[in-house]
């Protein structure tokens, strides 16, 4: 057994001695429900160190999601569902079943090609889940929504259901804002109720509005994840950009505030747009507080 295989072995039998009788109580108490926060909070913390370009931070959060797979892999081992050798060895097969390309015979000179092959050999397979004739089938409705989206947006893309080119979504994002312009049209030029920098969500429309400008607006963000998967970024990746950027610049405002022995809501909205503005000016200067 290699380096490599030693240090798996190990990692599963430390994990096998917490979960063991006089192993640790935490450990020992939870269930596959009480560990699944934390799959996910594990998972955007290794997005985040992706997006950051910290290795030496990835290098942690890996470990930390490798665990919650040995973690779950013990659980399911102590109640003789499958054991952690099953799992590898299900992911084996399906490595090399999926990658004919490499293993096999059948040709895919581009990445999307690869693709195309991936999701017709997934829908014959049936995914371990009962079989569907959707081609959406593979988009999980328990995933995040923006994440759905993306997957939706891009299984009906696989079979051709696309715009020709880039110049239709942007008649569609145009075709999205008039209409939720349409539906805010019956009640005026609606303003925030509460203070709030950049908005801060306080609008309250007619509640007999609320249904259809949620899918108005709902319409307007699945056409936005359309424009980043055309251009082949990450929607996902492309907004948490976004709101590290939006944290660090209202983090400056307050910064400079504080200062002045001042907070936010003793300045008016002209004062904090100003320093907004220097925010912008100095760009990756800034230095979170």
């Amino acid at each position: 057994m290699g380096a490599t295989g030693e240090k798996f072995e190990q990692a599963v039998s430390i994990m096998a001695r917490l979960r063991a009788p006089g192993g640790c109580p935490w450990d020992r108490e939870q269930t596959f429900d009480s560990i699944k926060p934390y799959t996910v909070e594990e998972t955007y913390e290794v997005l985040e160190a992706i997006d950051e370009r910290d290795f030496a931070q990835l290098r942690d959060e890996l470990g930390d999601l490798l665990l919650q797979v040995l973690f779950y892999a013990q659980m399911a081992s102590e109640e003789k569902h499958f054991s952690i050798i099953e799992v590898l060895d299900g992911l084996a097969e399906k490595l090399i079943k999926r990658h004919p390309h490499v293993f096999g015979d059948v040709k895919a000179e581009t990445s999307r090609d690869v693709v195309r092959n991936w999701e017709a050999i997934k829908a014959q397979e049936g995914d371990g889940r009962k079989r569907s004739p959707s081609v959406l089938a593979g988009a999980s409705p328990a995933a995040p929504a923006l994440v759905e989206a993306y997957k939706l947006s891009s299984l009906a893309a696989n079979v051709g259901f696309d715009w020709p080119d880039i110049a239709g979504i942007f008649e569609k994002l145009g075709e999205e804002i008039a209409e939720v312009k349409a539906h805010l049209g019956e009640v005026g030029n609606l303003r925030p109720a509460g203070r709030g920098t950049a908005g801060s969500g306080a609008i309250k429309p007619l509640e007999k509005l609320r249904p259809e400008l949620e899918g108005e607006v709902g319409d307007l963000l699945f056409a936005a994840v359309n424009l980043a998967r055309y251009l082949s970024l990450d929607p996902e990746s492309a907004l948490k950009r976004t709101n590290r950027k939006f944290r660090r610049r209202f983090e400056f405002i307050e910064q400079e505030l504080r200062k002045q022995n001042r907070r936010p809501e003793d300045c008016t909205l002209e004062e904090m747009e100003a320093l907004w503005q220097q925010s912008k000016s100095l760009g990756d200067q800034i230095q979170r507080p």
